[in-house]
């Protein structure tokens, strides 16, 4: 059993900053891509950011230069830390990840969300 457990997202006035966790647990042999996504209300899910295993990252044109992610591939967590945050950032954020749990099986994972809302 593979798990992904997101924490720090909250309430936070525009301008502020608020750092997310993903810590993947259970049987993993490796992890491969990770990613952030997002989710409002009637939306569909949007990639927000994403990096491999060596640390190649790529972002949503709408996040560039205000959000930053990261791993820390000895604990098997992910980061997304987000600066200059607007009211339109606001939504559930969701961490996903492509991990090889055996030899012959790599699998997609989804954590349960965090809502992170930012007030005008």
């Amino acid at each position: 059993q593979v798990q992904l457990v997101e924490s720090g997202g909250g309430l936070v006035q525009a301008g502020g900053s608020l750092r997310l966790s993903c810590a993947a647990s259970g049987r993993i042999i490796s992890i491969n891509v990770m990613r952030w996504y997002r989710q409002v209300p009637g939306k569909q899910r949007e990639l927000v950011a994403g990096i491999t295993s060596g640390g190649s990252t790529n972002y949503a044109d709408s996040v560039k230069g205000r959000f930053t992610i990261s791993r820390d591939n000895a604990k098997n967590t992910l980061y997304l830390q987000m600066n200059s945050l607007k009211p339109e950032d606001t939504a559930v954020y969701y961490c996903n990840a492509e991990i090889t749990v055996t030899r012959t099986a790599t699998n997609n994972y989804w954590g349960q969300g965090t809502q992170v809302t930012v007030s005008s």
